[in-house]
């Protein structure tokens, strides 16, 4: 089998759900695509200008921020992003790719997190209407995305930890794309972004990586896996 490295970047903690599921879900990825995987924890403070993490087959920005360097997680995402490496985020790594998007791709460099700068003017992740803390609820995803051709349908339901997403005045912004709503709920409020003209990178706000924890290989996870073997 052919052994692939991916960085998981975030401050493991033992404690948080989503990080005790993140290594099997790989597992269970990696042999669903007939490969190897080995996950490389990355605290966010040792991440410094990111530019070694480009020799990482793929960057998976894990759940449980605040991180201790929203800086150094936001300098992965930018390697990911512009380097081409193949890229997942879940809850707080879709909330820090939305920033890193904002403040280097749109130009916006006050952009800026609430739970962080929570006096901020220009603030791109907010608080949710309803906090998502331990909620299970059905996701809708956009017909012929990256998302939506890993899961097979267009009606999930995944469950989440979280109590920030995506400002709706910054949603306007990502209208034209390159980086795209690809995943709403029943509101039709965010649930997963993918960039345009990037081997793979998609971030979620639901943490499909818990659905390991039941025995199931999360989808996309395995699309994460597979761009990961397609690309090297």
């Amino acid at each position: 089998m052919y052994s692939l490295q991916v960085g998981l970047v975030g401050d493991r903690d033992d404690e948080v759900v989503a990080h005790r599921a993140i290594p099997l879900a790989l597992e269970m990825a990696a042999d669903a695509c007939g490969v190897t995987v080995e996950p490389v924890w990355i605290p966010t403070d040792q991440v410094g200008d990111g530019a070694a993490l480009a020799e990482f087959d793929g960057l998976w920005c894990v759940p449980a921020s605040p991180y201790r360097s929203t800086e150094g997680a936001l300098a992965a995402i930018r390697v990911a992003r512009e380097r081409h490496v193949p890229f997942l985020g879940t809850c707080g790594g879709f909330q820090h790719a939305v920033l890193e998007y904002a403040r280097n791709v749109i130009g916006w460099a006050d952009a800026e997190h609430a739970e962080t700068a929570p006096q901020a003017g220009h603030q791109v992740i907010v608080p949710l209407l309803c906090s998502l803390v331990e909620v299970t609820d059905a996701v809708h995803l956009v017909e012929g995305s990256r998302l939506a051709l890993a899961y097979g349908v267009e009606t999930i339901t995944e469950g989440y930890h979280c109590s920030y997403g995506l400002s709706p005045d910054f949603r306007k912004v990502l209208a034209n794309g390159p980086l795209r709503v690809c995943a709403v709920d029943d509101a039709d409020d965010v649930r997963g972004i993918e960039l345009d003209d990037h081997p793979f990178f998609v971030a979620t706000l639901f943490q499909p990586e818990r659905g390991a924890l039941q025995g199931r290989v999360p989808p996309p996870v395995r699309a994460f896996v597979q761009a990961m073997a397609d690309t090297c």
